[in-house]
């Protein structure tokens, strides 16, 4: 079942994120993954508060996120994003067809 990662951000240096910026899509790639949104607008329907930058990746599970994440790729680059941003990353699991 697809696994899906959203990240839910707030940049507070973008040339100091940059480096990940650079880097990311291929760890992505080499486990699996593939971006479904990247940083376009949102429009806020309900509730708030307005979500400044959305990420939202598809993975093939969620074993494919976890070595993902863990992957020596991604936590070498990882500094990158928890120093020039904040907000919330997490999963969700996809649903399978009827």
């Amino acid at each position: 079942m697809a696994c899906y990662v959203v990240w839910d951000a707030e940049i507070t240096d973008r040339p100091g994120l940059e480096p990940y910026v650079a880097a990311v899509s291929d760890t992505i790639a080499k486990h699996g993954g593939r971006y479904l949104a990247r940083a376009g607008t949102t429009k806020l329907i309900e509730g708030g508060p307005q979500p400044k930058t959305i990420v939202i990746l598809e993975f093939p599970d969620a074993a494919a996120v976890d070595r993902w994440y863990k992957s020596p790729e991604y936590q070498k680059i990882l500094p990158h994003r928890l120093q020039n941003s904040t907000g919330r990353l997490f999963t969700v699991d996809g649903v399978t067809a009827a």
